[in-house]
C-alpha cells in the first residue's frame, strides 16, 4: 500500500559543481517547484575537494516543469 504522505521524486541534477545546487534551487523556489538535496554532507567523506557528486531532486509532477525552467535560464542539468 502507498502512503499518500511520500511523493515520488526524481532526479534533476547531478554535479560535482558545488555553487550549481545553490542556483538551481533558487531558480526552483522562484518558481514554487519543490526541490530537496541529497549528498550535501558528503565533504566530510571526501574532505570538501569534490570528487563525490551532489544531487537534486524534484517532486515526479514538477519535473518537466523544473527542466524548463533551467533550460530558459541556461542551466546545464542533462542527468
Amino acid at each position: 500500500m502507498r502512503c499518500p504522505y511520500i511523493l515520488p521524486m526524481e532526479e534533476l541534477l547531478r554535479t560535482n559543481d558545488i555553487t550549481l545546487v545553490p542556483l538551481v534551487k533558487t531558480l526552483l523556489d522562484a518558481e514554487g517547484i519543490d526541490s530537496f538535496e541529497l549528498d550535501v554532507n558528503m565533504s566530510v567523506l571526501e574532505g570538501s575537494i569534490g570528487i563525490l557528486p551532489r544531487r537534486l531532486m524534484v517532486r515526479t509532477d514538477q519535473a518537466d516543469r523544473a527542466r524548463r525552467v533551467l533550460r530558459m535560464n541556461g542551466v546545464r542539468f542533462e542527468v
